[in-house]
């Protein structure tokens, strides 16, 4: 792969990474779940349990203030629940409830048809070198990040 190749694939990933979430909230939009909605419900799922509002505004790319609103609707709508943590009651700890986890069911349905509907010619040899590969990639960006918020 020429250097010409490698910056084109980084393009390519930006361009297919768009499209696939476009895509995405656009099948998700028909069982009235936006970007903003589905994201901080699946990772809290994949959390396994619970994550504090950082942690989650960390793993979704918003700022806290940003996720405090969009978490007030998920709780309206029964998906989450905010506990105190015990280990610091200034701290909220966030889950889902029965109700966010049966969307979570169904969010990942949806993702289940996409990716089968996507990725039907791809075999699974071909599907764990991209992997591999997007796995250093995020590596190195996390090391990036690590030195930038040590200066």
């Amino acid at each position: 792969m020429t250097k010409n190749s490698k910056h084109l694939l980084g393009m390519r990933i930006v361009v297919i990474a768009r499209r696939w979430r476009q895509f995405l909230d656009d099948r998700l939009s028909a069982s009235g779940l936006s970007d903003a909605t589905w994201a901080p419900l699946v990772h809290l799922h994949r959390a396994d349990g619970w994550l504090h509002h950082k942690d989650l505004a960390a793993r979704i790319g918003l700022d806290v203030s940003s996720l405090v609103r969009l978490l007030d609707k998920l709780e309206e709508q029964g998906l989450i629940e905010r506990c105190q943590d015990p280990a610091d009651r200034r701290a909220k700890r966030l889950s889902l409830t029965a109700a966010g986890k049966h969307r979570v069911d169904e969010i990942m349905g949806v993702v289940a048809q996409l990716e089968e509907e996507l990725l039907q010619d791809i075999d699974d040899r071909t599907a764990e070198a991209m992997m591999s590969a997007f796995s250093r990639i995020e590596e190195r960006l996390e090391g990036t990040k690590d030195t930038r918020d040590n200066q």
